[in-house]
């Protein structure tokens, strides 16, 4: 894939996220995909789906501000500024998150989140 490919597809989850798209979010990913956020990791596109839509229904209003992207071959190194607000309580959480894409045949082929819920710094 070329950056150009690779930016875009990365706005296109930005957005899916942002409007809850599991559909367009699962498409994004190859069939045997992998997800890890800390202490959970998915793999494949019904797996993925089945946790994504749970997410849907527990949290409302995402916010993402993407601060950088690097990318070099078939990866990416995505930071990004994230808010969310839980359903069920009201509140809203906070992090800032590093996510490390790999790509394979124009798909996301592994997704791994690193974030940091202690120190978020929206307007940095």
């Amino acid at each position: 894939m070329n950056k150009e490919n690779i930016v875009s597809l990365i706005e296109q989850a930005r957005t899916a996220w942002i409007t809850q798209d599991v559909d367009a979010l699962i498409e994004m990913f190859t069939p045997d995909g992998e997800f890890i956020v800390p202490g959970q990791k998915w793999q494949g596109q019904a797996r993925i789906r089945e946790e994504l839509t749970n997410f849907s229904h527990q949290y409302s209003n995402v916010k993402i501000d993407i601060r950088r992207i690097i990318i070099e071959n078939n990866q990416a190194s995505v930071e990004w500024y994230y808010e969310d607000i839980e359903k069920a309580t009201g509140r809203r959480n906070q992090a800032d998150d590093v996510i490390i894409i790999d790509f394979k045949d124009g798909r996301i082929s592994r997704w791994r989140e690193y974030f940091d819920t202690e120190t978020p710094a929206r307007n940095q």
